[in-house]
């Protein structure tokens, strides 16, 4: 298990979120859900999309493409531009995407709560 150290700087929901999201290894998925339950927002899954679609103005890259909903669909595909290019960067990451949902979603889901310990 991973510690994750939440610095002063840090201390917004978002920059969590940021952090969290830095920590999921390639080829591996989560949920906005999952993500908000690890900072200790359960009910918050909605800003943690929120979170996500403004990733694209932090100047350090945020894998946004490996957080989908609860279910594996890719319901955050619009935001990226093309929407293709989420689905292309998780192939290129070996996660099989058919239809807008992560195929094999209970094998490539990365639980925070297992695989970090927060500071």
């Amino acid at each position: 298990m991973r510690t994750l150290k939440v610095s002063e700087k840090n201390r917004d929901f978002f920059s969590q979120v940021y952090q969290v999201v830095r920590e999921i290894p390639r080829g591996r998925v989560t949920s906005y859900g999952a993500i908000a339950k690890f900072l200790g927002s359960a009910g918050s899954a909605r800003m943690v999309g929120w979170a996500m679609n403004a990733s694209h103005k932090q100047i350090e890259n945020i894998p946004a493409h490996r957080v989908v909903n609860r279910n594996g669909i890719l319901t955050g595909k619009h935001h990226f531009n093309p929407p293709e290019k989420m689905i292309q960067l998780l192939e290129f990451e070996g996660v099989i995407v058919k239809n807008d949902e992560v195929r094999d979603f209970d094998k490539v889901f990365w639980d925070p709560i297992i695989e970090l310990d927060i500071e």
